[in-house]
Formats: C-alpha cells, structure tokens, sequence
C-alpha cells in the first residue's frame, strides 16, 4: 500500500535492523524498544488492522506466531518467556496501520501492560 511504512520497510525502501525474514513475513527490531528485546513481525501483504484480516489471511497471522517462536529463540528469549502482543486501533495503541506482531523481552514484564489513565 503506498504510504504505509512498514510496506516500505518490507520493501527495502526505508532500512531497518532485520532480525528474521522470509518470503511471508519480516521481523525487524522496534525503533522506541519497552524492553531490551522488542521485535515488530509483519505480513508481507498489507492489512491495515485485525478487524480487516478475512480467511484469505489465516495462514499468514499463523505464521507471525512462528515467527515470533523464531524471533524468542534466536533472542535467547524462549526459557525466559517473551511477550507477543498486537494492538488493534488508535485507542489500543496501534500507530502504525499494518497488521503486526510486537514480540517484547528480555526483562520481567508486569500485569496489566499498561496502567488505566
């Protein structure tokens, strides 16, 4: 989708530090990090939220969770436990409209994320 960054991180047109890749998905580390590990895994194809995702698209957020277990593994992250969330919407936190995967890590992480303001 034109305009969409994480399209243009997909598509080597914007650098990022690529933790992981293949031809579904790209796993590149977050630039304002919540945690020593903090992992973004996209979609190769552009699907701006959750509440856009139709059939056609199952195979491909299955695949965001394997590679988010790759991701965990090649942190050293898989004993110590990790963090994957994804975030729906403005009030959710989403700031970027493409569909992805946040793998967070390498600290203890508390319950619930994010204090009610």
């Amino acid at each position: 989708m034109d305009g969409c960054l994480f399209c243009k991180i997909s598509d080597k047109k914007i650098p990022a530090t690529v933790v992981y890749e293949d031809d579904r998905a790209l796993a590149f580390r977050d630039i304002n990090p919540v945690a020593p590990t903090h992992v973004l895994v996209i979609p190769r194809v552009h699907v701006s939220t959750i509440n856009d995702l139709g059939p056609e698209h199952e195979a491909d957020m299955g695949h965001l969770f394997r590679v988010a277990a790759e991701v965990a593994k090649l942190e050293g992250l898989s004993e110590r436990g990790y963090r994957t969330v994804m975030n729906c919407g403005v009030e959710a936190g989403q700031s970027v409209f493409h569909v992805h995967l946040h793998v967070v890590g390498g600290r203890g992480l508390g319950w619930p994320p994010f204090p009610k303001g």
